[in-house]
C-alpha cells in the first residue's frame, strides 16, 4: 500500500474516476449526448455544443512547460480555491480530520511570528501536528504580509510529517518574488504539494485557472474528485492563446513594473507622517501600518481607491493590504 493511499480517504481511493466521452477529435461525435449545430453567434475555436476535454492535453502541457514539471505531475483546476476543496475532500474525513471546516473536518491554525517579521514558526507547526492532521495548508509569499517564509524550514516540515500529512504550499504570488518555486524538491518529498494560479502575474483572475503540482499518484487521487469538466472551453481558448510566447514576454515585462512600482510605493508610504510601518513584500501588494487605519481606509474610498481591511488578523490592528496597481493610482492614493 502507498503512502498516498494509507493518507487518503478510504472512499475516495476506492472511487473510480469519472470516465467521460472518449475523446477523439478526428471522429464525428454521436456518443455524448451534445447537439450537432453551435449556437447562434458562438465564436469559439471548437464549439460550445462540445463538452471540452478533461484536464485538456494541451494545457497541462504547456502548464508543465510554465513551472518546469512534469506533465503526469500537473492538475488543472478552477483557481487555488479548487485545487484547496480537492486537497481537503481527499484525504480529510469530517468530524475526524483536521483541515477545514466546510468539509466538516477540525481546523487547527498557527498564527506566524508577528515579533519576528511573521516568519514561520517551524516548531509551533511541528507541535501542533497531531496524528489527526493530514494537510497542512502554508502560503508563500504570505498573505497579506507578503513575506516568504522560510525554506529550509518548509522542507524540513514537509520531510518531519512525510507518511503523516501532505504539506501544501500556495504560491500564488511568487512570480513577484525573486526565487525558485518549491517544485523543485517533489522528488526528493513526495509529501509536498504546489499551488500556482494564472489570476496574479498573468492577469488572469477571470478566467479561474489554477494549478496543483504533486507527485503523481496525489494528481492521480485528485482526478477522482474533480468535477468532469472543470476547465471550461472558453477559458481553454482563451488560457492557451495567452500562454504563448509573445504573451508570456508580456508578462515578465509586466512582473518586473510590479516589482519597481512595489519598491517605489514602498518608500513613499514609509515617508508619509500617518504610517507607522510598511512590511518587505515579495508579492503584488504591500501591508502598511498606519496610525489610524480607519480613517486612512476612509481617506482611499474617497479618492475612489478600495485598499483591503487587514485588522481582523492576528497582529495588524492597525494595517491595510494595499495592491499595488498603476502610477496614476498611486498618485491618487498618496495625495
Amino acid at each position: 500500500m502507498s503512502w498516498v493511499t494509507e493518507l487518503a480517504r478510504p472512499e475516495i481511493v476506492a472511487l473510480q474516476a469519472y470516465e467521460h466521452a472518449a475523446w477523439e477529435p478526428s471522429l464525428e461525435r454521436l456518443h455524448a449526448n451534445e447537439l450537432p449545430w453551435r449556437a447562434h453567434g458562438d465564436e469559439s475555436r471548437a464549439g460550445l455544443n462540445r463538452y471540452p476535454e478533461p484536464q485538456p492535453r494541451a494545457l497541462i502541457e504547456r502548464l508543465a512547460a510554465l513551472y518546469d514539471a512534469a506533465p503526469e505531475s500537473i492538475l488543472a483546476g478552477r483557481g487555488s480555491d479548487e485545487a484547496i476543496d480537492l486537497l481537503v475532500r481527499a484525504f480529510c474525513r469530517a468530524g475526524r480530520d483536521a483541515a477545514a471546516r466546510i468539509q466538516g473536518a477540525h481546523l487547527v491554525t498557527v498564527p506566524l511570528r508577528a515579533d519576528a517579521g511573521f516568519a514561520l514558526d517551524e516548531r509551533a507547526v511541528l507541535e501542533r501536528c497531531s496524528a489527526d492532521v493530514k494537510v497542512v495548508f502554508l502560503c508563500s509569499p504570505n498573505n497579506p504580509t507578503g513575506n516568504l517564509l522560510d525554506e529550509p524550514a518548509i522542507v524540513r516540515i514537509a520531510g518531519e510529517l512525510a507518511g503523516r500529512a501532505l504539506v501544501v504550499v500556495d504560491e500564488a504570488y511568487l512570480e513577484f518574488a525573486s526565487t525558485q518555486s518549491l517544485a523543485r524538491h517533489l522528488a526528493k518529498l513526495p509529501h509536498l504539494a504546489i499551488l500556482r494560479t494564472l489570476s496574479k502575474a498573468h492577469g488572469l483572475a477571470g478566467a479561474r485557472c489554477g494549478t496543483v503540482i504533486a507527485d503523481p499518484e496525489v494528481i492521480a487521487l485528485l482526478r477522482k474528485v474533480i468535477p468532469p469538466y472543470a476547465i471550461a472551453q472558453l477559458t481553454l481558448e482563451a488560457v492557451l492563446k495567452l500562454l504563448e510566447p509573445p504573451q508570456l514576454a508580456e508578462v515578465a515585462k509586466r512582473i518586473a513594473l510590479i516589482r519597481a512600482e512595489r519598491e517605489r510605493l514602498t518608500a513613499a508610504l514609509a515617508a508619509l507622517p500617518q504610517v507607522v510601518r510598511v512590511w518587505p513584500s515579495a508579492a503584488n501588494f504591500v501591508l502598511t501600518e498606519f496610525t489610524d487605519a480607519g480613517a486612512a481606509l476612509a481617506r482611499a474610498r474617497d479618492a475612489r481607491l478600495l485598499v483591503r481591511d487587514a485588522r481582523g488578523h492576528p497582529g495588524l490592528a492597525r494595517a491595510l493590504r494595499i495592491t499595488i496597481g498603476s502610477i496614476e493610482q498611486h498618485v491618487g492614493l498618496l495625495d
